[in-house]
């Protein structure tokens, strides 16, 4: 744990919620571990404080943002993705309890038990340390390109590109699955978008929705 508290450039004067927060329910829900607390009831925490943060920070510092498009940046900085890419920085993956099952099928690197961790992890260190350090931690980890600009919500491409091609009358869209790789529980699709029957873009992703979404920021980028 000292050198997960490194990562977070944090000690904790109460370890045991950092222990709680890296506590996943099939470890806890484990008949020799029966009694034990996960994680849950931290994460819900998270989330919240979280939410919080990124909220003030959009309200702060971007006053021309009308409040539907902060909440759309809002579920885009704190989305299940960006929130996998930083339990992958700290290597959280490695400090994470699960129990038999979810450790055998690859619950260690599984996108949404590592968000999940990350939000539990944020609580622990908000109920030890108070808000300011949850806060910081959040900005530095968190919300750490938004020096950079706002990100473009990836949730929006399929309507961007559609806008787009509907400028010429007669423009006709279609999407297609062209591969599907891995286990059922951790499966990659790959999609192209084709525009009048040629192909414009593609995208991978963990579900079709996804990839589709990919696949259509690939065209926008490559038909503007």
């Amino acid at each position: 744990m000292i050198e997960l508290e490194q990562k977070l450039q944090y000690t904790f004067k109460d370890r045991s919620l950092l222990e709680n927060a890296l506590r996943h329910s099939s470890y806890a829900n484990e008949g020799r571990n029966r009694g034990v607390t996960s994680n849950e009831r931290l994460e819900f925490l998270g989330d919240s404080v979280l939410g919080f943060v990124t909220a003030k920070y959009l309200y702060k510092h971007y006053p021309e943002l009308p409040e539907g498009k902060m909440t759309k940046v809002r579920a885009e900085l704190v989305c299940e993705h960006a929130l996998h890419a930083v339990a992958q920085e700290l290597g959280l993956g490695n400090y994470i309890r699960l129990g038999k099952g979810e450790e055998n099928t690859g619950g260690r690197t599984r996108p949404s038990i590592l968000a999940d961790a990350v939000e539990a992890t944020i609580a622990a260190m908000f109920l030890d340390g108070g808000m300011e350090v949850a806060e910081q931690f959040i900005l530095t980890r968190v919300l750490t390109n938004l020096e950079q600009g706002l990100p473009v919500s990836s949730s929006d491409n399929k309507t961007r590109l559609q806008e787009l091609i509907q400028q010429k009358n007669g423009q006709v869209l279609t999407y297609a699955v062209t591969g599907e790789t891995g286990p059922d529980h951790c499966k990659q699709f790959t999609v192209s978008v084709s525009l009048n029957g040629d192909v414009v873009g593609s995208g991978t992703g963990r579900t079709k929705k996804e990839a589709e979404q990919a696949a259509a920021g690939d065209a926008l980028g490559k038909l503007k």
